[in-house]
């Protein structure tokens, strides 16, 4: 179901961080601290973070890392009460055309074993399963799937974010 109100995709700021904080608290059991994302967005050269504002209030966010050419996903979260509307689709995009604007040649991520939910949108924009990280999450030992793009330029990486826009414009239209 879509959010049916304009959602705006833009940079994280420091302002941005307690409401960050509080998405990260809802959703993971080992959330990353403030000063975490304070010293990501001062110090580190390589991230890149968005977040997705709903009527002011930021509703999700995610960054990544330009590793070389590959934009690596670092983090992505969508407050609970706003998944499955559409937010997560319209940030993701947005990372990717990030990652495009950056010179990135793909993109990768781990995800938890079972967060299928999340790996239904990675897959839809084209994300594949590579590989397994053994007792990858510190919290409880749980398994992430390394999910890897194809090259962002490649024709059929372009097709599968041109279906993805035309979701969000639908959305939009509403």
């Amino acid at each position: 179901m879509a959010v049916g109100v304009p959602v705006s995709v833009e940079p994280m700021h420091l302002a941005d961080v307690p409401e960050v904080i509080e998405i990260e608290r809802l959703s993971f059991s080992s959330p990353w601290p403030a000063f975490a994302f304070e010293q990501e967005l001062t110090a580190n050269r390589l991230a890149h973070y968005l977040v997705a504002r709903l009527d002011g209030r930021v509703v999700a966010f995610g960054g990544i890392w330009l590793m070389v050419d590959e934009a690596h996903i670092t983090t992505f979260g969508v407050h609970p009460s706003h998944r499955r509307r559409g937010v997560g689709r319209r940030l993701l995009l947005g990372l990717a055309d990030r990652a495009i604007e950056l010179g990135s040649s793909r993109m990768t991520l781990e995800v938890r074993v079972s967060n299928v939910a999340a790996q239904a949108l990675y897959r839809s924009f084209g994300f594949e399963v590579m590989g397994r990280r053994v007792a990858y999450y510190s919290d409880d030992g749980e398994d992430a799937l390394v999910m890897t793009t194809p090259g962002l330029r490649e024709p059929g990486m372009q097709a599968a974010l041109a279906a993805e826009r035309a979701r969000v414009d639908e959305a939009d239209l509403a």
